[in-house]
């Protein structure tokens, strides 16, 4: 594209958590690509963490903008339902004065923060929703109405009658006390707020132009085909731009990424390290922690463990605990707070990971051919965990025992089970294939994302 050639401006919104901000950090580089300036939102609170983390970030044609997030310095950012109260109040006018001011005909907005659809009739401004999670869940999200109906969870998002949950056959199936809904709220009005802003949205699509997903046609075709503004964009799975040596890396990471742990890969043999890491949001308490710790050694691999700042739910496991464990485990452990998970799951030594399941790790393993340990926490990872080990075959579930407690025997056993088991390596280098597949020129998801492009370069 010539440097005089006219470069339309998106807005890019994505909800502030850390898995929601990467999958649109990565779409607004694909875009960027394509010749367009990218406005990417940010919370006051989330744009500080990122500059920390990554104080030389390199955003080429991405112009980074926050707006006040409605909580006080100290409020809980992990309560998501609180969170979402508060976001329309807080930052509505801000995005309507930018948006004015920067003359944007489009916004990609999170689905989580559809309430910019009310910026519609007034500014004039055209939406596509982006999905973070599984198509699966966003057509979850479409059934809700008709649970509450059946009188299987009721309008409080507490479960009535705990059924077996299943939309479509060749479909992911979950309990209904595990739907996403009802284990995000902190609180039974966190809970509602989460429920109600559901029922809300979903009488809202209709003014959005599209859906995108960071998914692929070949995993998703039955989920997707119950999505509202059909059909949807499956663009995905989305990945971070290539770094380089020389290259600085692309802002969005809460937290610094340690790249000492790509070395220590480079040391292992090929196919032998145990990754695990459990995202942004799961939290463990001692006992967890010390089964894991104890799991992992247990396994006999070497093995590369993510325990991030805010991982522990107290500060019995604190950086003397985590000295003493690594001490112990040198020479076959690394312990990392913050991992380029990407660039970890493609490295040849790397062998299974155990993971919370969330979709941007599930989307990661898929694209690199990565057999999971499922070890799901809450909101939309127990449907993952099902398409992994029950659709996909590419998985196994770890068991608590009767205390809620995965026991350290337990994760030897089925990391053991899962490396021994051929078949779900085969599977998961087959569905490798087909993710590589889409996104290459001329695959679904590419042709998706060059349908995205053409509409966004619309007035």
């Amino acid at each position: 594209m010539s440097p005089s050639a006219h470069r339309s401006r998106v807005m890019v919104l994505p909800f502030p958590a850390q898995g929601h901000v990467m999958p649109l950090m990565e779409l607004s580089h694909r875009l960027v690509d394509h010749g367009f300036e990218v406005v990417f939102v940010n919370t006051d609170f989330n744009h500080a963490r990122i500059l920390a983390a990554t104080p030389a970030a390199a955003a080429g044609g991405i112009d980074m903008v926050s707006f006040p997030d409605g909580m006080g310095p100290e409020g809980d950012r992990t309560d998501i339902g609180k969170l979402l109260e508060g976001l329309p109040a807080a930052m509505l006018g801000g995005l309507e004065e930018t948006i004015r001011s920067k003359n944007i005909r489009w916004v990609v907005a999170d689905v989580s923060m559809n309430f910019v659809l009310e910026l519609v009739p007034t500014v004039g401004v055209r939406v596509a929703l982006f999905s973070t999670f599984s198509a699966a869940i966003f057509a979850l999200r479409m059934h809700l109405p008709k649970l509450i109906e059946d009188g299987i969870v009721d309008e409080m998002g507490n479960v009535k009658r705990n059924e077996r949950i299943q939309l479509k056959p060749k479909m992911p199936a979950v309990d209904a006390s595990e739907l996403p809904w009802f284990s995000l709220g902190k609180s039974p009005e966190a809970r509602r707020t989460m429920i109600q802003s559901v029922l809300k949205n979903n009488s809202t699509y209709e003014l959005a132009e599209t859906i995108v997903c960071n998914t692929f046609q070949e995993i998703e075709s039955r989920a997707l085909a119950l999505l509202p503004l059909a059909p949807p964009l499956a663009i995905g799975p989305l990945e971070a731009p290539p770094e380089s040596s020389s290259s600085t890396p692309a802002p969005g990471h809460f937290w610094a990424q340690d790249e000492s742990c790509l070395p220590w890969l480079d040391a292992q043999a090929p196919g032998s390290v145990v990754y695990v890491a459990f995202g942004s949001l799961t939290v463990f308490d001692a006992e967890r922690i010390q089964e894991l710790a104890d799991g992992l050694v247990l396994t006999g691999r070497p093995f590369l463990w993510v325990v991030r700042p805010n991982f522990a739910a107290d500060d019995s496991v604190g950086e003397g605990w985590l000295g003493e464990f690594r001490r112990r485990v040198a020479g076959r452990g690394l312990v990392v707070g913050w991992a380029p998970q990407q660039r970890v799951l493609s490295h040849p030594s790397v062998a299974c990971f155990v993971s919370h399941c969330g979709w941007n790790s599930t989307m990661e393993g898929v694209r690199n051919g990565t057999p999971f340990l499922c070890w799901p926490y809450f909101a939309d990872q127990f449907v993952n965990q099902s398409y992994i080990c029950d659709l996909w075959g590419t998985g196994l579930k770890v068991c608590a025992d009767e205390r809620g407690i995965v026991t350290k025997e337990e994760i030897r056993d089925k990391v053991a089970r899962l490396l021994g088991d051929e078949e779900i390596k085969a599977r998961a280098l087959s569905l490798k294939s087909a993710a590589c597949a889409s996104v290459a020129e001329g695959g679904s998801s590419h042709q998706d994302l060059l349908k995205l492009v053409n509409l966004l370069r619309e007035n």
